[in-house]
């Protein structure tokens, strides 16, 4: 089957940054919904009417993946609106009620970058945002979507986000 919209692809990569460190492998494949909400555009124009077995390596420059880094998504919060454990690294769905930051949005991921006695430094922006990548791709399976996910516009969790307090060492999958 030839991949064309709306179905569903499996893909597994590697993702490295412009100077080829690695940052992430996905191995075993994962479930996309091609012409939803679950794939970059450069991606899915990449895999375009192709099959199973397909493998290609693209450069995103950030506004193809993750967009550029905002200084703007950056805020200062009190430390005493913070878990008693607050460390570098964590991350939290939102700002914390009683925050004092205006006009930050309230659906980001805001990572903790700095811990001071009296306050933390969290950052809204994605974790590669700014970044160059490459990504190895292959496609590993291709079926049609149902009407569930038609409907969805997703087969579910965006890979790329990373979830509320997740660890400073949890993967990008």
């Amino acid at each position: 089957m030839q991949i064309s919209s709306p179905c569903v692809v499996s893909l597994s990569w590697k993702l490295e940054d412009a100077q080829g460190q690695l940052i992430d492998e996905l191995t075993e494949p994962l479930e996309f919904l091609y012409g939803g909400d679950d794939l970059f555009a450069k991606v899915e124009e990449a895999i375009n009417g192709q099959e199973v077995g397909f493998e290609t390596s693209l450069a995103l420059e950030p506004a193809d993946a993750f967009g550029e880094y905002d200084s703007h998504l950056v805020c200062f919060e009190s430390r005493t609106l913070m878990p008693e454990n607050v460390d570098v690294g964590m991350q939290f769905e939102g700002l914390p009620p009683g925050a004092a930051s205006e006009g930050m949005p309230a659906e980001a991921i805001y990572t903790v970058t700095e811990v001071y006695p009296e306050h933390v430094v969290l950052d809204g922006n994605h974790p590669l945002a700014g970044i160059g990548l490459r990504m190895h791709l292959r496609v590993r399976d291709v079926r049609e979507a149902t009407e569930e996910e038609i409907a969805a516009g997703s087969i579910g969790e965006t890979v790329f986000s990373i979830g509320p307090m997740a660890g400073p060492d949890e993967t990008l999958h």
